[in-house]
């Protein structure tokens, strides 16, 4: 071996070591994988393509630190086709036709396929990504994309009809013990030679706090790793704390868990669930949500969900708007949750929602005939002339201020909007209802 080789291999020993955790710990085979049973596990569809060197187009979608860059380098070392890695953020166009015209030359002289792994692949524009239509299409490449983001939102319906779609999921928790026991066992990539003491209370705290991203819970070990002294030393809890502080939210505004969780916040007030909204409320403001943002879902759901059931929702979730802008952070939390424990503790209809939007669809497609000529305005001089408001019976001048008149357009008379439910104080309306217009069941 000459300077130059024993130069370079020195070089590349020193890289690997100062390599973090997460990266030396990457799985190489699936003896070594862990969790993603139903994407990859044994006997499924995906994992009998690439072990036969077979794999389709595809595109790995979900949270960070779920496996999706390992997937792509497992395939990379399994596969003996071609693997070229691009990253979507530093790529370009050039660069995606540098691989094409090199995939040409290894499929004509080799007869060797080439996979093309993109990460975050959601970043690509939709020039960049109309660029590998007919590649992938034809067969030139095979393309393996990676995102966090929803890729029904980020990535062209052209190129998603010619992919499969795998999701992974967040690890449970008990997969991130095992992945943490796994670097603390592993001599050669990991901490095995460290001979660290770590009780299951400590691993299980960490995986908690990595909320299902694997690649967070090897960091949190190596740090709490990097504090001990001693060779032989224990990774305590207060070490950990030491580490990590607050817990860290998995929760990026602008991604899908933001969505997520904003979904499952409405759903669980409209479920009537208080305690699922709170949490989700807690959620949002642990992530620094706008509390503007989360009053203006507050107020949509108390007249969407709970409407005249209640009525009274709609009035507090207001206040709470004003509660919010007035008084700030950290105290608008409070007029936050009683406004979210008010509307999802209260009986729900969503019938005037429901009577609004089918208005609207009749109004919009439909010919729905002139306003009746006795409810016309007739406040201006020459209205009686035109017959405006000549036979409009004023209400208020019968007993129980209530006196039959049509009211509906003519081509409109026979629909009905407005179906109250029994729920609530809308019960009452309903009995009202029932009582003026008994036709209209």
């Amino acid at each position: 071996m000459d300077d130059m080789d024993l130069f370079s291999a020195a070089e590349s020993s020193a890289s690997y070591r100062y390599e973090p955790l997460a990266q030396r710990m990457r799985p190489r085979n699936f003896d070594e994988f862990i969790g993603q049973e139903d994407a990859v596990g044994r006997g499924k569809y995906l994992r009998k393509m690439i072990e036969a060197d077979q794999i389709p187009s595809m595109i790995f979608y979900g949270p960070p630190g779920t496996g999706k860059t390992t997937l792509a380098q497992m395939i990379a070392g399994i596969t003996n086709s071609v693997f070229k890695k691009l990253n979507a953020v530093s790529a370009g166009i050039n660069d995606i036709r540098k691989i094409v015209d090199e995939a040409a030359e290894q499929r004509k002289f080799y007869q060797k396929r080439t996979i093309v792994f993109i990460d975050e692949i959601h970043r690509f524009n939709k020039s960049q990504q109309d660029v590998l239509l007919p590649y992938v299409e034809d067969g030139r490449l095979i393309l393996i994309g990676a995102t966090t983001e929803n890729p029904y939102f980020e990535v062209n319906r052209a190129l998603l009809s010619r992919v499969r779609l795998v999701r992974l999921s967040m690890l449970t928790d008990g997969q991130i013990v095992r992945i943490l026991r796994q670097a603390l066992q592993d001599k050669e990539r990991g901490l095995g030679n460290n001979s660290l003491c770590c009780t299951d209370e400590v691993l299980e705290a960490m995986a908690q706090l990595a909320g299902g991203d694997g690649r967070m819970a090897l960091n949190l070990l190596e740090q709490a790793a990097a504090m001990i002294a001693t060779p032989a030393g224990s990774i305590t809890m207060e070490s950990l704390q030491s580490i990590v502080g607050e817990r860290m939210q998995s929760y990026d505004k602008k991604g899908d868990n933001h969505y997520d969780t904003v979904s499952a916040f409405i759903k669980s007030m409209r479920g009537s669930d208080p305690d699922a909204a709170v949490h989700y409320l807690a959620r949002m403001i642990a992530a620094g949500e706008d509390t503007n943002f989360i009053a203006r879902r507050v107020v949509i759901c108390a007249a969407e969900d709970v409407g005249n059931a209640n009525p009274q929702a709609l009035v507090v979730a207001m206040a709470a708007v004003q509660a919010v802008q007035f008084v700030g952070m950290p105290e608008a939390r409070i007029p936050l949750a009683q406004a979210v424990i008010y509307v999802a503790s209260s009986p729900k209809s969503n019938a005037s929602y429901m009577a609004v939007d089918h208005a609207l669809a009749d109004v919009r497609s439909r010919n729905c005939g002139a306003v009746p000529m006795h409810l016309r305005d007739a406040h201006y001089k020459g209205a009686e002339k035109l017959g405006h408001g000549t036979d409009y019976m004023y209400p208020h001048d019968a007993p129980e201020h209530f006196l039959r008149q049509e009211y509906m357009p003519r081509e409109m008379k026979e629909e009905r909007y407005y179906h109250p439910s029994e729920n609530g104080e809308e019960k009452i309306l309903q009995a009202y209802l029932k009582k003026c217009w008994p036709e209209r069941e």
